[in-house]
């Protein structure tokens, strides 16, 4: 089981670095979909390009984040049974989630989205739109993405298992927003404690 969980912490350290990058993206995307509004309202004038740079920016932020919000417990739930349920099982609900509804899934979808990734990258897929930029890195994003989330769903199912047999935490155990405050507070304490020096 330690091997086991020495990979989900490998695999939990790849989507941390993964979604605190594509975060940048959002104020990437942000900056370029005010500067486009402006150009139009001010000089008339608008680009493709940069209209497909938001949508594409907006499925790298989507698709690349799956796995970190996993990784976060953020994933929109429905708790009215769950909530009930002791912490033992509500792991199980979502290692039966995790088995039979996301990988496969997941495994289905890239499956099927393979080939016609494959194909655009062959083929040098351009948008039809007049200045628009090439299809294939966004239609990468798909493989891409549910390869995170496959590889996080993997994370979350060695911790689940290390819970259910008493060599882990409780992996839906949140903490508290007071706690979370508590450690940002720490955190930049021991910032300025450690400029100050």
């Amino acid at each position: 089981m330690s091997s086991l969980l020495r990979l989900s912490r490998l695999i939990d350290w790849i989507n941390e670095r993964v979604g605190r990058s594509v975060m940048w993206l959002v104020l990437i995307a942000v900056v370029i979909s005010a500067g486009n509004a402006l150009v139009r309202k001010l000089f008339n004038t608008s680009s493709n390009a940069l209209l497909e740079i938001q949508w594409y920016l907006f499925a790298a932020i989507f698709m690349l984040a799956a796995g970190y919000t996993f990784l976060r417990n953020e994933h929109v739930r429905i708790d009215i049974l769950t909530s009930r349920l002791s912490p033992r099982g509500q792991n199980i609900v979502d290692i039966l989630g995790i088995l039979f509804f996301l990988l496969p899934m997941a495994g289905l979808i890239l499956w099927l989205s393979w080939p016609i990734v494959m194909m655009s990258v062959a083929s040098g897929e351009m948008s039809q739109n007049p200045g628009g930029l090439i299809r294939w890195p966004v239609k990468m994003l798909l493989p891409l993405g549910l390869a995170l989330l496959v590889l996080q769903a993997l994370s979350e199912l060695i911790k689940r298992v290390a819970f259910l047999t008493g060599h882990g935490p409780n992996p839906l155990q949140k903490k508290s927003v007071g706690a979370a405050t508590g450690d940002l507070v720490a955190a930049i304490k021991a910032q300025r404690e450690g400029g100050a020096k």
